[in-house]
């Protein structure tokens, strides 16, 4: 087993670099998927980000889009579990990934306007009614806050979120 300890810490190395290249945006939007996908009823365990990919992150006049796709694994602790920081994780398991689109204003502090979540199996996401419905709903959380006059409906995002993940 003495082999196998050169990759993990090569992998853990990139995912340290992967957090070094993200913009305080993307870490927010990472943070929240991570609370998104815990607060779910059928998530039991805790899970850690393994990968974030294609992130995308574009300023206009009514503030800053951030898309992107994190993959997270299971880790062997309870998601109520105190102390998250040594979790060991899973290997076995699937790996689900969520796609996350923020719609940030131009404050200080950023508030979010609009935002979408769809987490599930890789493969899920990958299948094409499913991804072109997350284009979709990405595009209109990019349009959020683009004219005042549009009064954002909370209707509108009820609806996204009732759709099975």
């Amino acid at each position: 087993a003495a082999g196998m300890k050169f990759p993990l810490a090569l992998c853990l190395g990139l995912v340290a670099l992967a957090t070094a290249s993200q913009s305080p945006l993307q870490r927010r939007v990472v943070r929240e998927v991570l609370e998104y996908f815990h607060g779910r009823s059928n998530v039991h365990f805790f899970f850690k980000e393994q990968a974030v990919e294609g992130a995308v992150e574009r300023v206009n006049p009514s503030g800053t889009f951030v898309q992107l796709r994190v993959t997270l694994v299971q880790t062997a602790c309870r998601k109520r579990a105190p102390r998250q920081q040594n979790c060991r994780t899973v290997e076995n398991r699937r790996k689900p990934a969520c796609l996350a689109c923020y719609k940030f204003d131009n404050g200080d502090v950023p508030k979010v306007l609009d935002k979408y979540h769809n987490c599930g199996p890789s493969h899920h996401l990958a299948v094409k009614e499913i991804k072109h419905r997350d284009e979709a709903e990405c595009r209109a959380v990019e349009e959020a806050g683009k004219s005042a006059d549009a009064l954002y409906l909370p209707g509108m995002y009820a609806f996204s979120k009732g759709l099975p993940a």
